[in-house]
């Protein structure tokens, strides 16, 4: 290759790592100080470093003595672009910016060092996964603001029983409702979920931070779309995430149980919405084999944003202990469901979740 041609190919290189790195360095800074995300923030911190490893098969003193910032003619071309509105369209511009270098890297890579090339493409992938999990982090986080009290119920003795309960909760307040229930028919249960989905729908929540309560489906992402319900919650060993949104849409919210902190790693990854940190406490309505306790929920307090409801035996007195060791939104059933007076109870829960 003639030199010129060669000078040109180290100057495109060198150009693009400047702008994969700067992007790289405004999505990290996004979610750590926007989002707070400690688990994104080491995400980003990985692909930067991994890029910075990749682009160590250049010889800095070639890249330097390519570089024509004064005399670049695209310099002249620069222009502020279009005006963004808020950090979440900022770190939005980045990835684009980040993609497209590292593809124009890629591309002009193999020219010079195919293995470096085949680095880059891993890194171009690997910042696709992360701009899905910064922008759901973000856009659930949006979504579930102000919700702090999701209560889980069952198809009930009857559906006028079932209806009666579910008007008692939302008048009382309730925030998100699962109903999640094994022993009625599939047409029991598309009844009930219908009658659900009405009654939340053309209910306002009084004096509340949400307009009107969130209607999930427990594992049953066909019996979700039916019943028009907002989402479907799915276990470890029920349908993947991939598979639920499939059936759902990209617009419904998709929750995931946890037990685990790689657990929750994964869910972030693969687009949940929303997670189940637990169980926390022996239950009544649900038997565990074992409980992950307190320790489960300060490690995703500490490194997750995603919007994240503790569950597992949670009553009134076990409630100060969930939310000091950092989660204020709480998952649960007996508690309420049971209780001698369930308007009272869902009153007295979120006075504390405040």
């Amino acid at each position: 290759m003639h030199p010129t041609g060669k000078t040109g190919i180290l100057r495109i290189l060198d150009a693009e790592a400047n702008r994969a790195a700067e992007g790289l360095r405004v999505v990290e800074d996004y979610v750590r100080f926007v989002l707070d995300d400690r688990h994104l923030t080491e995400l980003a911190k990985h692909l930067r470093h991994d890029l910075t490893a990749a682009l160590a098969r250049l010889a800095t003193t070639d890249r330097l003595a390519a570089r024509e910032s004064e005399s670049d003619v695209g310099a002249v071309l620069a222009n502020p672009g279009p005006h963004r509105s808020s950090p979440s369209d900022v770190a939005a511009a980045s990835f684009n910016r980040l993609q497209q270098a590292l593809r124009s890297l890629e591309e002009y890579a193999k020219l010079v060092d195919t293995a470096m090339a085949a680095e880059v493409e891993r890194i171009r992938f690997r910042s696709y996964t992360l701009q899905r999990a910064v922008g759901i982090t973000a856009d659930s986080i949006s979504r579930l603001a102000g919700a702090r009290l999701y209560v889980l119920v069952d198809g009930g003795a009857d559906q006028e029983t079932f209806a009666g309960l579910i008007e008692t909760l939302v008048a009382a307040g309730v925030h998100i409702f699962q109903l999640r229930d094994k022993k009625l028919t599939d047409a029991q249960l598309l009844a009930r979920a219908r009658t659900l989905r009405e009654i939340t729908r053309c209910t306002p929540v009084p004096k509340s931070v949400v307009t009107h309560s969130l209607f999930i489906m427990n594992d049953r992402p066909d019996l979700a779309v039916l019943s028009g319900a907002d989402g479907v919650h799915v276990g470890q060993d029920e349908l993947s995430i991939k598979d639920a949104r499939a059936i759902v849409g990209p617009h419904s919210l998709i929750g995931v149980s946890t037990h685990n902190i790689d657990q929750a790693r994964r869910a972030v990854l693969d687009g949940a919405n929303y997670i189940g940190v637990g169980p926390t406490f022996p239950s009544q309505t649900k038997n565990f084999d074992s409980f992950t306790g307190l320790d489960f929920i300060r490690a995703v307090a500490a490194e997750i944003s995603l919007p994240a409801f503790a569950i597992g035996g949670i009553t009134l007195e076990n409630l100060p202990q969930v939310t000091s060791a950092g989660l204020s939104r709480v998952a649960l059933s007996g508690a309420i469901v049971n209780s001698t007076n369930p308007t009272t109870a869902t009153c007295d829960f979120l006075a504390k979740l405040g």
